[in-house]
């Protein structure tokens, strides 16, 4: 009897520690469900959904929701002028944000001056340069892809195009003539369209290239009327550094008794384009921004959480971890061979073993033609910023209007 008194007991006993354990680790995961960290990350845009430099920000975003749903509350800025920041900023501080990302050059400055009066809130500015320079501040931070990179690689696949037009007689060498649109005269659009035109240049030694400046980022009408007056000046391949379809439509659009082909920047015209759209190159801005918001929700300094070039406070890195991504080729249109060769040329990058900015070339300076440089030594671009800092012209082959 007695010991069938202590099995019982000893049961109950068992049953009690048991029923413990799981009301304490109910009550514990509970209580860990309600203490996981929340953030509120603002982003500021310069466009909206409509226009493909933004539209690539917006894939960032739509991934942070995905992979931190419950973990981040969005709050989006839309369409905000580069000189109108401050007041955004301010609304971003009354929302009570933890992290701010900015999309564009001209929102830096401010951006730098907002974090100096809230150290507690993390600033990410895209393309912009000044996070290492004074004064230095732990809570701003700058990034950008090596996009010279594709570009380079997009300047090929026109390159072999041209050839294809040369060895077939199309065009003659003199006639290997290239139109750029570009918006301002920055490094940024210096430096692709100048990558572009050595990918091209590889291919074509005889290629020259004129540029045309929009001054403005996101024009339709001024973009497509720059681009249809190269085409008329003979130009066979037009690309772009602006954010409209405004140059492939000119494309398109053009009288097929000329010969002309187009390159994207920021996402695929094949749509738009689809008898003269080649490739297009652009940045992916998900590498980064996702892991910044993992830093923030960890309480890790960003730069410790981010794979890519750490200078300081910025952020770079190309294709070796898939900052920078090829548009699709369109097959109907580019030279026989142009995937595989796109294909070895993005491995050639991941393995550091192409120097773009090298050549029997003298660039000069825009703004002093009296600082130049020899190609011959070649210049390490996006060495020590993520962003592009090539400014010169290459004298005698490129034009600008």
């Amino acid at each position: 009897m007695k010991s069938e008194m202590k099995r019982v007991y000893g049961i109950t006993l068992i049953s009690a520690i048991v029923m413990i354990v799981i009301s304490f680790g109910i009550n514990y995961f509970s209580n860990e469900k309600e203490q996981v960290k929340t953030i509120n990350v603002g982003f500021i845009y310069v466009g909206d959904a409509s226009d493909a430099y933004t539209a690539n920000f917006l894939k960032a975003q739509s991934a942070i929701e995905k992979q931190y749903a419950g973990q981040v509350n969005i709050i989006p800025k839309y369409n905000v002028p580069e000189d109108d920041v401050e007041d955004v900023l301010e609304e971003l501080m009354e929302e009570k944000c933890d992290l701010i990302f900015a999309t564009s050059y001209g929102y830096g400055e401010k951006m730098k001056e907002y974090a100096a009066i809230y150290p507690e809130i993390q600033f990410c500015q895209a393309t912009c340069s000044n996070a290492n320079e004074k004064p230095y501040l732990s809570n701003y931070h700058t990034f950008m892809g090596n996009i010279y990179q594709g570009r380079y690689i997009s300047g090929v696949v026109a390159g072999m195009k041209m050839k294809e037009l040369i060895d077939n007689g199309t065009i003659t060498t003199e006639q290997a003539k290239v139109g750029y649109v570009g918006a301002f005269p920055y490094a940024e659009v210096i430096s692709g369209y100048t990558s572009f035109f050595l990918g091209i240049r590889s291919v074509v030694p005889e290629a020259t290239m004129t540029v045309k400046y929009t001054n403005t980022w996101s024009n339709y009408h001024i973009e497509k009327e720059c681009a249809k007056e190269l085409i008329d000046e003979g130009c066979v391949i037009i690309s772009q550094h602006s954010d409209t379809s405004g140059p492939a439509v000119a494309c398109e659009e053009t009288d097929r008794s000329k010969i002309v082909y187009y390159v994207s920047y920021n996402e695929s015209m094949r749509d738009v384009a689809p008898t003269t759209y080649l490739t297009g190159s652009k940045i992916n801005w998900t590498p980064y921004m996702t892991n910044a918001v993992e830093a923030v929700l960890l309480d890790k300094e960003i730069e410790q959480n981010i794979k890519g070039n750490v200078n300081g406070n910025d952020v770079g890195a190309g294709f070796d971890y898939g900052w920078v991504q090829m548009l699709d080729i369109n097959e109907f249109v580019a030279a026989k061979g142009t995937q595989e060769r796109v294909n070895k040329l993005i491995h050639e990058f991941q393995q550091d073993k192409i120097q773009v900015f090298q050549g029997e070339y003298i660039g000069v300076n825009p703004n002093d033609e009296s600082d130049t440089i020899d190609l011959r030594d070649g210049y390490p671009e996006n060495k020590n910023s993520s962003a592009p800092s090539f400014y010169y012209i290459l004298k005698d082959v490129i034009t600008i209007e």
